[in-house]
């Protein structure tokens, strides 16, 4: 069946971003990408949508609605505006077993938390296997809601974030202030014009 890849440019203040949603005749919309237009690895996660699904990708047309990217752009707007914690949209994540284990357990990391790589590779089975989750959360194609953000290091320092580590920074700190972890802010200075 041939399925249709909907992208929507969304502006936020860590910089506009790509959503796109996926869906064959008769199908629910499901959203399957949310990066950075900057991102180097966009490119890839467009191929990697687009082929195995027979997908043509084409810019969302405001004559034919999308409520699934019209729900993406309302909840990130919340989100940034400190009124949504979690999102509550429908996803396809196609990956690997072990690529799709990583983002649920993302998924249960709470807003204004990280965890390590090394947490995040005892969480989902596989001890030792911090580069593997690391090479998994590289490949999340859905930025901020699957939140790979929240990945650090076990020193507390930063690692590799596909949106760049200011981006990265700046999540972080935005969620702390929102759920109230304030004190616990690692990078104060950060706003969102520096980005």
């Amino acid at each position: 069946m041939s399925r249709t890849l909907l992208t929507r440019t969304i502006e936020t203040p860590v910089g506009p971003m790509i959503a796109g949603s996926i869906s064959g005749e008769g199908e629910v919309r499901l959203l399957c990408l949310l990066e950075f237009v900057d991102r180097p690895a966009l490119p890839r996660s467009m191929d990697d949508l687009e082929r195995p699904f027979d997908t043509t990708a084409r810019p969302d047309d405001p004559a034919q609605p999308c409520p699934v990217l019209d729900a993406a752009q309302l909840e990130l707007g919340q989100y940034f505006a400190g009124e949504r914690k979690h999102f509550d949209l429908p996803l396809s994540t196609p990956g690997t077993d072990f690529q799709n284990r990583v983002w649920s357990e993302l998924l249960r990391i709470p807003c204004g938390e990280t965890i390590s790589y090394g947490e995040l590779a005892d969480r989902v089975g596989s001890p030792g296997a911090q580069r593997a989750v690391g090479a998994a959360n590289g490949r999340n194609r859905i930025a901020i809601i699957i939140p790979c953000h929240r990945v650090i290091e076990s020193t507390g320092a930063l690692r590799g974030y596909g949106g760049g580590l200011k981006r990265k920074q700046f999540l972080l700190d935005h969620e702390r202030r929102m759920t109230g972890n304030a004190a616990g802010t690692l990078f104060e200075g950060i706003v969102a014009n520096t980005v």
